[in-house]
Order: structure tokens, then sequence, then C-alpha cells
């Protein structure tokens, strides 16, 4: 009997619904309630704060979730430990990913994995928005920078770095910037914000700039810095080879920002797939 209503607390914590947590579940979502009603009468705790409207748990169901979190991760963990001595990874994953990292980085990699693993299959959706995992029947996401989402699972796949760059006939032309304040007598090249990112006295600053260009696009940005049309900030994932060909030169070095973290999260009750866990760790390995 302890074991009754541990599953659809977590389904229903995990989906903030009792009507979603019953569908995962397979069951009614009367049932589902009534479990969770007498899990509660047995601990004499309040787990769920319910209304017409959302499902959130209370300061005790907060801890209790984590720890019922891991019974059922490892009950998972030793079913799939017998079942994989007899599989092999197989089915369907879904994931989401940033745009040009994706693309870039990502896309071939996840081709490379299916030649390896050909009863895996892929959908991939390539989106610079934040998307619901649970809510779109996500297995996995890849996020860049800080990470918020305390209900997911996360794994540190690599890093990355931005640069300020500038082609030499450009600095020839303008003069190299030596301080942040001297952005401001230069054509920078925009994104999607008019703001970059620095480091100043240890302390993370946030400069606004200006310039004749602004495009939501990295590698538009990048041709515009090649044709000598002004200075741009981006990742290393779209400079780093002209970097190394002398064609961008890399500047105000000494405020650059700290690097970010890749990663990849995933929910709760699929971060012990075989195939996710596979994916993971073959995504690990390559982009590190």
């Amino acid at each position: 009997m302890r074991w009754d209503g541990i599953s659809e607390f977590v389904y229903v914590a995990e989906y903030e619904s009792f009507t979603r947590a019953a569908k995962e579940l397979g069951i009614s979502t009367a049932q589902v309630s009534r479990q969770i009603s007498a899990l509660e009468k047995r601990l004499n705790i309040k787990l769920l704060y319910r209304t017409t409207r959302k499902v959130s748990l209370s300061e005790e169901g907060r801890v209790f979730y984590q720890h019922c979190r891991g019974v059922l991760d490892g009950l998972d963990a030793a079913e799939q430990a017998v079942s994989n001595l007899q599989s092999k990874p197989q089915g369907r994953i879904k994931l989401t990913a940033p745009v040009t990292y994706g693309e870039q980085q990502i896309v071939p990699l996840l081709n490379d994995f299916m030649v390896q693993y050909p009863d895996i299959e892929v959908t991939a959706f390539l989106s610079n928005q934040k998307i619901d995992l649970v809510e779109g029947g996500y297995d996995l996401a890849i996020r860049i920078g800080k990470l918020s989402d305390s209900m997911m699972m996360a794994k540190k796949l690599s890093r990355r770095t931005n640069f300020v760059c500038a082609t030499p006939a450009y600095l020839s032309q303008h003069g190299m910037p030596r301080a942040l304040k001297d952005l401001g007598q230069h054509n920078c090249l925009l994104g999607t914000r008019d703001h970059w990112h620095f480091v100043q006295k240890g302390q993370e600053k946030n400069l606004q700039v200006t310039g004749t260009v602004q495009y939501n696009s990295g590698h538009g940005l990048v041709d515009a810095a090649l044709k000598s049309l002004g200075i741009v900030q981006l990742p290393d994932y779209y400079v780093q080879k002209y970097l190394a060909s002398g064609e961008l030169v890399s500047i105000l070095d000494s405020y650059r920002e700290p690097e970010e973290s890749i990663w990849a999260i995933y929910p709760h009750n699929r971060h012990l797939s075989p195939k996710i866990r596979l994916l993971v760790d073959y995504l690990a390995a390559h982009l590190a």
C-alpha cells in the first residue's frame, strides 16, 4: 500500500494537471484524484493545492515529489537494465534546438546517430523560442545559457564563446577599439537585440550599440563583417574559421563574457529511456 498514489502524485506534479496525468497513466481523472486524496490522508499532509485553473505543489509536496521521483527513476532503471540485455535502441525521438546551432551542430550529429542506429527515428523542430516540452510531447531540448526550469533534468553537452570581431581592413580604416566606450565611434552590426554582452571589472555589462545593419541572421551578420561593414559580436560557431584564417580579428578580448553552457534538458519521466540516454551521451561525446 505504500506505493498507492505515488505514480499519480508524481505525474500530476510534473504535468500540473489531473487530466493530463490521467491520460499519460491510462486511467480516469477520478481515479487519479482518489489515489492522491488517499495518499494525502495516509500521510496527513497537504501535497497539492487545487483550483479550477491550476494545480501546484505545497512546500511539503515539493519535498515529497523529489524523493518519489528518485524512487520511480530507480524502478525504471531496474526495468530498463533487464530489458536492455535483450533489446537494441529503437523508436522515435522528438527534440527541439535553437535554429542556427541546430542546423550547424545538432542536425549533422543526428544524421550520424541514425546511420549508427538505423532503428531510431528522429523528429527535430528548430526554434529560438522556449518550447514547453511536456505540452509539445518532446523528449529532449537543446538549450544555451542559464537554465530556469527546475522540473527538468539537464546534462551539459558543450560550451560556446561570444567573440567581438572585424576585418583587418575595417580596423585599419576606422581604428582599433581599446575600451567598451570606443564602440560608440564604430558601426556595430546588430542582431535581434540592440545591446551586446561584456564583463567589466568582474561585473556583467549589457552595452547598447548602434549601427547601419540589423539582421535576425547570424550568417548575414558574418557576411556583413567579412565585407568590412562594421564590427560584430557572434558565437564561436559563426566566426571560428574566419578567426583562424585571419579574415576576422578578435577585439576587446579582456571584456569577453564567460563561456555559456550548452545543455540537453529532458522531462523527468523520460530521462531513463535507453534511446534518449544514448542520444544525449552521443551528443555530449561529439560536441565536447
